[in-house]
């Protein structure tokens, strides 16, 4: 149907694809199960796929098209869901304007940008309409292929002034050790500043919150990274426990860029008092919950090579899944069947014994706030920010604290063996940074070179091992750097 009647006639809806719904509703009048299971595998959109639907739920065109191909070139879920939301924005402003995607000119795209940054009702920013038009950049692209339009509607050279032209290269916001602390224990472990036990703290699961702080600071992992973690990945299936681990990240990972992150002793001891004993009450009070979504679920009855694929059922069929390639969907709803009980596989889970969300984190976050709030007054607490911390800021003081010390270790070593200027310098500027940039998974250096301004920053000196910044004796920052030095030493070493 012409999305333009849809819009004018106020028929069309948005819908997302969902697996784990379509078998919830069980048998469709009318249709054979096996017809319909049929008919579901051959024309399966990927979990998230934003559709247009006309009030005879047929697929609105040429929009629902775009969004397949989208979902096919695995854009993430969350990028797609923004991008609907804009395009039927702007699908509305144009039939105001008594336009459509085919007749729209450069100037209807212009006035949409001025509407969105100064004439709506609720106007966005700079990185909000970046977002917007890289969604309309990208609509037109799969229009022209197709051959909706001839062309877009703008210059070749405007499509890169459709952003708002303001710089993406934010402030980084990192913590200091005291500020760590604090933020640590008393707004997520439920301490008094002088590390007491607070018994007047409302909160739930201080240890699981304390150890995703900590593992988030001491890995440098983004929080849909460590948030959707699942048990075999950190070896915590096994028998013995390791005292370090690698994790191999691939599709939880910003753009779904692959990349091993180094997980040191420190974030490792840490999840201990939460898995001995906050997880076991959870996982026990769930299994009514878990066995009624049994169904709904991708039941694991087995781990396969050295625990990195996973087999068991899933939409009632049995598949073998490599764990690194599976999405947060599908992570959120896999349990291992162990015996009686169902076990979770997600690291860090909540009521229900279901993965916590990134809103569910939040909440979390903004509770614990509250707490540095309430504490600020006392005098063993720090001058906290305006603004509330996020957890992204675990990540910024990760990389600047990785970048200092590698950075003393160049200049130590170039001023032992007396080396020239020039390398010294070829030094300062590659391979620290290239260290930092590849474990961050930066697909720019210009991304990592962010944080050289604040190498001069008046940051306390935390020297050598940066040993307290970790709760572990086994861990510091000098273990983190010198295992991703030999990292990447191997990883570049000539083949003989």
């Amino acid at each position: 149907m012409n999305v333009l009647k849809s819009v004018r006639e106020g028929s069309v809806r948005l819908y997302f694809a969902n697996h784990q719904a379509v078998w919830r509703v069980g048998d469709v009048a009318g249709i054979d199960r096996s017809l319909l299971a049929g008919a579901l595998e051959r024309y399966r959109l990927p979990t998230g796929t934003p559709v247009l639907l006309d009030d005879a739920m047929r697929p609105v065109e040429p929009v629902s098209s775009w969004f397949r191909s989208l979902a096919l070139g695995r854009r993430d879920a969350k990028s797609m869901r923004a991008y609907a939301y804009t395009v039927l924005m702007l699908l509305g402003f144009l039939l105001a304007r008594g336009a459509d995607l085919r007749s729209a000119t450069e100037m209807d795209i212009l006035q949409f940008r001025q509407w969105r940054r100064a004439d709506a009702e609720d106007t966005v920013g700079g990185t909000t309409w970046d977002r917007d038009a890289a969604a309309i950049v990208s609509l037109y692209k799969h229009l022209v292929r197709i051959g909706y339009v001839p062309s877009s509607p703008w210059r070749s050279s405007q499509g890169e002034s459709l952003g708002s032209g303001f710089s993406t290269d934010v402030r980084v916001r990192h913590l200091e050790l005291e500020e760590y602390l604090f933020f640590r224990d008393v707004g997520f472990g439920g301490l008094t500043p002088e590390a007491e036990l607070d018994e007047t703290f409302g909160g739930w699961r201080p240890h699981r919150n304390r150890a995703a702080v900590e593992l988030a600071l001491l890995t440098g992992m983004r929080a849909q990274e460590w948030s959707t973690l699942l048990l075999p990945e950190l070896g915590l299936m096994a028998r013995d426990r390791p005292r370090t681990a690698d994790v191999d990240l691939a599709a939880c990972a910003k753009q779904k860029r692959p990349r091993s992150v180094y997980v040191p002793a420190g974030g490792m001891e840490l999840l201990d008092p939460y898995l001995m004993i906050e997880r076991p009450e959870i996982v026990a009070k769930a299994q009514r919950t878990l066995r009624r979504r049994h169904r709904d679920l991708f039941v694991v009855h087995r781990l396969e090579a050295d625990d990195t694929k996973v087999r068991g059922v899933l939409e009632g069929r049995t598949v073998t899944r490599s764990i690194k390639d599976m999405a947060p969907d599908l992570r959120r709803i896999t349990v291992l069947e162990n015996g009686d009980a169902l076990e979770p596989l997600a690291l860090f889970i909540g009521q229900g014994g279901k993965m916590l969300t990134a809103s569910g984190w939040d909440r979390v976050r903004w509770r614990a706030w509250d707490r540095l709030k309430t504490w600020s007054a006392h005098r063993n607490a720090p001058q906290l920010p305006r603004r509330c911390w996020v957890y992204h800021d675990l990540r910024h003081t990760f990389a600047l604290r990785l970048l200092i010390f590698l950075t003393r270790e160049v200049l130590g070593d170039a001023e032992r063996q007396q080396l020239p200027m020039s390398t010294l310098l070829d030094h300062m500027t590659s391979n620290p940074l290239l260290v930092v940039q590849r474990r961050l998974g930066h697909v720019l250096p210009s991304t990592t070179y962010r944080y050289i301004r604040y190498l001069k920053d008046p940051m306390r000196e935390v020297d050598d091992a940066f040993r307290e910044w970790t709760v572990a004796d086994g861990a510091s920052y000098v273990t983190i750097a010198r295992h991703l030095l030999n990292l990447e030493e191997n990883a570049h070493a000539a083949p003989r």
